[in-house]
């Protein structure tokens, strides 16, 4: 017998092949399917267990990689001839069960599909950006023409295909009438998937490729959602104003999706990996490592780079009995003088983020953060929704530049993403929930280009109050000259350029002496102390690994300080802190633990993250003219100095005022005055009053309450 009969009977027994491997690994999943069709009429099939499962699994597994149609008529074939559905009509319902396999080896990106791809089962992973609704798409027409002759003819993705005349050979007529109620519907969706933005290289556009998916998967995935697709790549041929183009669209032909539930999980960890990691994690100067190892050709801001280190690992997102989350995410918001590094650390972070998504304010509008409602030919013409850059950042950090030039509109619909982590959308008829489980890092610079030592921070930050007061942490970060620091710095960046001539002018003519040891010692001070891959990983690792429980030292420690500046209110004094201080605190807490890969909240922890948030609070909150903290200043963009002042300044128009209840300007300032308050903030506050309505100028020097 020749080799080719031998291949030939391999061949012919694919179906044995089939319901073996079925029935030995699949037995429970087809009992289930027989018993519950329709509402159970998928059978999912694992591509490691089919590899695993001998020589001839390994034959089955290749095939389908690059005959996958043919695969799925042969594994039918093999429910109906050993009849594995144990079902009396299986003959009729075994077309309709979907054959979906899961958990290929090799994912491809979707900028490296090519052409010899086309009609092989392949495995695409990225982020949905667009959905459409779920609608019936026909996909067996029956025409029935005049003499009442049935004709079906099977539609394909696309154009519907219309037969030209009635299919018997004696009947003539051409005018043919489509039946619905004959033909068959199944339920599709058209999604959009781009790539995840952590595969790209820098300055590169993500690449998009849209997805038909039909029958029980239609409707499970949302914009946002990180998936992978298998299936199928097709062509359907371009069309240009009516004229066929010899360029062909690609699409995939979906056969299963998995959710990407794991977080990190496109962080591939080794074994080595892990031993280095909890070896990291038990370095005594581990805290000082890593604040050093984010954005180092950077100078100094020890205390900021601690900060941002802690909100890369994040606090711990809870889910209660009762169904409300608690977020685990830390918001930072970094407002300083221009030229002091801002951009470059947000850039260093979200470099460093397993998940990490930049934008800047000027060019970012409230639908390319959040998420749009969109009309265009994706949906025929329907309208869909599009995931912003915080959907797409889920899970990661998003890094948003130059907040104070957002326009107001705009900045407000961070609200509900910073506190709750979800996008409400209401446009167009869709009324849809998006996850924005994402640490939000700002940047933005005072009103004047510059601080003013002398003003309160809230007049000087160009954004809402409300906005602020969901933030964390908010460092300020003033440029003054100061002889040692500014000697440092120029030292440390001449440093830095220069090393970087070198190299440039070594890899062009290479330079006697200079060595890789040589630059290797030369770009000492710009270099991370762990590995930006590494600290990826580490980071990766302690998000999925670490959970840490707070102490009771740890509790008692972070509800003193807490008590502490409660207790500096009183009915005259205002409000230092209000709870989201608190919970800010044991978030940065949480995180602190996690750093170390701890399984318990220490008291070094809350010693720690109270530093932080307290020369914070004392850059932000503290009012030098009270001498105490008052959070009011950032809350509600009103200290409880400027409130008592007003009200004081409306009682003094009352009662200084004649019978129409008008007083002279020069009055209020001269009582007022006499009560300790300043000249120039009372005629500001008569100014603010005018501004906001309350009060009004009926003569020059006359004013009068509304």
């Amino acid at each position: 017998m020749s080799s080719d009969e031998e291949y030939d009977i391999e061949v012919v027994d694919k179906s044995k092949e089939w319901a073996d491997f079925l029935s030995k690994k699949y037995k429970q999943e087809l009992r289930t399917i027989g018993r519950e069709f329709p509402y159970q009429r998928s059978l999912i099939i694992n591509y490691e267990t089919l590899q695993k499962f001998g020589r001839s699994g390994v034959k089955l597994a290749d095939e389908l990689l690059g005959y996958p149609n043919k695969v799925f008529a042969e594994v039918r074939d093999a429910l109906r001839t050993h009849n594995l559905l144990a079902r009396k009509d299986a003959h009729e319902i075994i077309p309709r069960v979907n054959i979906r396999f899961i958990n290929l080896p090799r994912k491809t990106l979707v900028r490296d599909i090519r052409s010899d791809q086309l009609n092989t089962f392949v495995s695409v992973d990225g982020i949905i950006r667009k959905t459409t609704e779920v609608r019936p798409r026909l996909v067996e027409a029956v025409f029935r023409c005049p003499a009442g002759h049935m004709t079906i003819r099977e539609q394909s993705y696309g154009r519907f295909v219309e037969p030209d005349s009635c299919g018997m050979a004696d009947c003539t007529q051409k005018k043919l009438e489509l039946i619905p109620m004959r033909s068959k519907f199944i339920d599709a969706e058209k999604i959009r998937i781009q790539e995840t933005p952590e595969g790209l290289r820098g300055g590169e556009q993500p690449q998009t490729l849209d997805v038909d998916v039909t029958d029980d998967l239609a409707g499970l995935a949302a914009p946002g959602d990180r998936v992978v697709i298998n299936g199928i790549l097709k062509s359907i041929q371009r069309v240009t104003m009516g004229a066929k183009s010899t360029i062909f669209d690609i699409y995939l032909e979906c056969n299963s999706i998995e959710f990407g539930e794991k977080e990190f999980e496109e962080v591939n960890i080794t074994e080595e990996d892990e031993a280095a990691i909890l070896e990291l994690s038990k370095d005594p100067n581990l805290y000082r490592k890593i604040a050093h190892s984010i954005a180092p050709t950077i100078y100094g801001n020890d205390e900021v780079k601690e900060a941002v280190s802690l909100q890369l690992f994040s606090g711990i997102a809870k889910e209660m009995p009762d169904g409300s989350t608690l977020r685990g995410d830390i918001h930072i918001l970094l407002v300083g003088d221009p030229g002091i590094a801002k951009s470059q650390l947000l850039r260093y972070v979200v470099k460093l983020s397993p998940r990490g998504i930049y934008t800047s304010g000027k060019s970012a509008t409230s639908a390319g953060l959040t998420a749009a409602a969109v009309k265009d030919e994706f949906g025929d013409g329907r309208w869909t929704l599009e995931a912003g850059a915080l959907v797409l950042a889920d899970m990661g950090v998003a890094a948003v530049d130059e907040m104070d030039k957002m326009q107001k509109d705009d900045r407000s619909s961070l609200h509900e993403a910073m506190e709750q982590q979800t996008i409400s959308i209401a446009k167009a008829g869709i009324t849809a929930t998006l996850k924005t489980r994402c640490a939000l890092l700002g940047a933005a610079n005072p009103k004047l280009g510059r601080f003013d030592e002398y003003v309160g921070i809230s007049e000087q930050i160009n954004m809402p109050p409300s906005l602020l007061s969901r933030f964390d942490l908010i460092f300020i970060m003033t440029d003054k000259p100061e002889k040692q620091r500014d000697e440092a710095i120029a030292q440390h960046i001449l440093k830095a350029h220069s090393v970087g001539e070198l190299i440039m002018q070594h890899r062009k003519h290479p330079i006697e002496g200079v060595d890789e040891d040589y630059i290797t010692k030369e770009l000492a001070p710009v270099t991370p102390e762990i590995d930006p891959v590494m600290f990826r990983k580490y980071i990766a690792y302690a998000k999925r690994n670490s959970f840490p429980i707070i102490t009771q030292e740890a509790r008692e420690a972070l509800v003193d300080y807490y008590m502490k500046l409660r207790n500096l209110a009183s009915p005259d004094k205002p409000v230092p802190v209000t709870a989201r201080q608190l919970e800010a605190l044991v978030r940065l807490a949480e995180a602190s633990a996690r750093t170390r890969l701890g399984n318990s909240i220490e008291r070094d922890d809350a010693i720690r993250v109270i530093k932080i948030v307290d020369n914070c609070l004392r850059k932000v909150a503290y009012d030098p003219q009270t001498g105490s903290f008052d959070i009011d200043k950032i809350a509600t963009g009103v200290s409880k100095q400027s409130r008592d002042l007003i009200r004081s300044i409306k009682e003094t128009i009352r009662q200084s005022g004649d019978d129409t209840g008008t007083a002279r300007v020069d009055q209020v300032i001269e009582t007022l005055t006499q009560k300790g308050f300043s000249r120039d903030a009372i005629e500001k506050a008569v100014e603010k009053l005018r501004q906001g309505g309350e009060a009004f100028e009926p003569k020059h020097g006359l004013i009068k309450l509304i």
